[in-house]
């Protein structure tokens, strides 16, 4: 079989593949022939081998990759599943630190199985795609092969003992969608065929991995995408993930976790419709901003809706951080596009002849490009609004959120934290402020009043229809949630305002628009826990309090003038002839 060595500075050629054996993905070892220096899984973890000279254990040097006792007399192997089946075009076989004990040739075949047991050694199904060739100490080798799809095994052989310290296999998945193209999915997975297809800079951590399962790692940042420091005025950086499939994007989620002190600042995302690989017109003409620059916190999974969407599908989009700084995962929600009526899709479950149609699953820098479709949610009803959860950054421009913190370091940028209670709490102090603008002989005054909320006729997973706003042009106010609503109960003879929380509510919101009247363009909507108060901001237009599946109290924090009759709450009921907007609602 034809093979390419590849030179390690022309890596390149595999920059923008998956490695679909890496643990990451869900690569892992069935079997292996010996592993008696060192174990075989060392072949698949993320992490460059280490060197652990002068380290010893009972059976000799301590080595981190795979290495087998001496003197076979045929050859030493091991079975890799991979993380998920692709296309496989090339291999990264690295001998580090291994120098005098390294395998001295390699060879490497592969198959398809999706039965409950897996290949043994013997499996007349083994097909080589790799013959055997030589390798070196200390050093990596890069080798290209034929696309080679429909694959979820390889074997590596060893001829005849020695050791290996990394084994990457390169190549495309073949993506996994929902049967019913309408069904909401992350777009940019790696399952779903996305690929990282160009990084600014990946100083400290690599744009791939943005799109692995998982939040990753549960205790670094070290399997996120981290860039250098910058000095420079008004520095940016910025990934472009290309989706698995065109498609309709509605929400997007930027997770931080672990970036507790070197979070960006900022980001702004835009999307593109391009037939190549990487969009070969930089202009901002040619990309549609999707979601204005946008704070984020440090530590915690942001969840935007995206603007500029409607009825628009897409290929790529482009997330640009400022002014630095490091992303745990990016998440792009939406609905695939309609195909071209010549293309044939399939389900990637069944055999190795599941490659999906061509724009989904090319391996080619040619990206299918869909004709005009109709957007799945244009139906009867009005624009279907995504219910995100709720986070002080998405919040910011309608309000604030009053919400505790259990890692410390995960609290926003400004805010004050001092122990109380003798170290039994922490307080977080001023979240929010009261406001009024009321004039000064309306004899104003704040309180706090108790509003006792029965569940809206929201389903999961359904829609509900927003049909009106209000808003309090002279002052904020404060929700704050107390439980269910259940009342006081009887505990051995005294009465205790004992109740358990309500599950959640919805918070919508919209900014006024030049017509003195709600911009429904600017609506959101936002699922809040009861472990989450918010604050409207004065004038911001609102629905009122929209509890789900349970009752639920809250506390409102207000300044009214007399008993707020009327003079601070205008109301407006909106207008349905073309359909309102309506939430979707998650199911929990």
């Amino acid at each position: 079989m034809a093979y390419d060595p590849i030179p390690l500075d022309q890596f390149s050629a595999f920059a923008t593949a998956i490695e679909l054996s890496s643990v990451a993905l869900g690569g892992r070892i069935v079997s292996v022939s010996d592993e008696f220096f060192a174990e075989a899984h060392h072949l698949l973890l993320v992490e460059p081998a280490p060197s652990l000279k002068g380290q010893f254990g009972p059976k000799g040097a301590l080595y981190s990759g795979w290495e087998t006792r001496r003197h076979n007399p045929t050859y030493d192997w091991c079975i890799v599943k991979l993380g998920t089946a692709g296309t496989i075009f090339g291999f990264d076989v690295d001998t580090s630190h291994f120098n005098g004990n390294e395998a001295p040739k390699v060879s490497i075949d592969a198959l398809f199985s999706t039965e409950e047991q897996e290949p043994r050694v013997d499996d007349s199904r083994w097909n080589e795609i790799l013959p055997i060739v030589p390798l070196g100490p200390n050093s990596r080798h890069l080798f290209k092969i034929p696309e080679t799809p429909g694959v979820n095994y390889v074997k590596l052989n060893l001829y005849p003992d020695g050791g290996i310290a990394r084994f990457r296999v390169y190549g495309l998945v073949t993506p996994v969608f929902p049967k019913n193209p309408a069904d909401l999915l992350d777009l940019a997975h790696v399952l779903a065929g996305g690929r990282v297809v160009f990084t600014s800079d990946q100083h400290f951590g690599v744009g791939s991995n943005l799109i692995l399962p998982g939040r990753g790692k549960c205790k670094d940042m070290g399997d996120g995408w981290e860039t250098k420091r910058s000095r420079q005025k008004d520095h940016k950086d910025w990934v472009i993930i290309r989706l698995g499939a065109p498609g309709y994007v509605e929400q997007v989620e930027i997770d931080t976790a672990h970036f507790k002190g070197n979070f960006p600042e900022s980001c702004e995302i835009h999307a593109t419709t391009s037939g190549n690989l990487v969009p070969d017109d930089p202009s901002e003409d040619a990309w549609t901003l999707v979601l204005s620059r946008t704070k984020l916190g440090p530590h915690r999974r942001h969840f935007f809706q995206l603007e500029n969407v409607q009825g628009c599908s897409f290929t790529h989009i482009r997330v640009t951080i400022y002014p630095d700084g490091g992303i745990k995962r990016v998440r792009v929600l939406g609905r695939r596009a309609e195909l071209p009526s010549s293309a044939t899709s399939h389900d990637s479950t069944a055999s190795s002849s599941t490659a999906q149609d061509d724009s989904v699953n090319a391996t080619s820098d040619e990206v299918g490009v869909p004709s005009a479709v109709s957007h799945p949610s244009q139906m009867n009803m009005g624009p279907a609004i995504p219910a995100v959860p709720l986070t002080p950054e998405a919040f910011a421009p309608f309000g604030r959120v009053i919400m505790g913190h259990s890692d410390l370091d995960a609290v926003p940028r400004g805010v004050k934290v001092t122990a109380a209670n003798n170290g039994t709490a922490s307080k977080f102090h001023k979240l929010s402020l009261l406001e009024s603008s009321y004039p000064s002989e309306s004899g104003a005054t704040a309180g706090i009043s108790v509003y006792r909320c029965s569940p809206i006729a929201a389903k999961p997973g359904g829609r509900w229809e927003v049909k009106q706003l209000e808003r309090h042009p002279y002052t904020n106010q404060a929700f704050i949630p107390m439980g269910t609503g259940s009342g006081l109960v009887n505990l051995g003879g005294a009465e205790d305002a004992l109740q358990t929380p309500g599950k959640a509510y919805l918070v919508i919101v919209a900014q006024n628009g030049e017509d003195d009247k709600p911009d429904l363009t600017t609506m959101r909507a936002f699922i809040a826990s009861a472990g989450q108060g918010i604050v409207y901001d004065t004038g911001i237009w609102h629905h009122p309090m929209a509890v789900l599946e349970t009752d639920m109290d809250f506390a409102c924090v207000e300044t009214q003038i007399g008993n707020g009759d009327n003079a601070d709450c205008e109301v407006i009921d909106l207008d349905g002839t073309k359909g309102y907007y309506s939430i979707q609602i998650p199911t929990f």
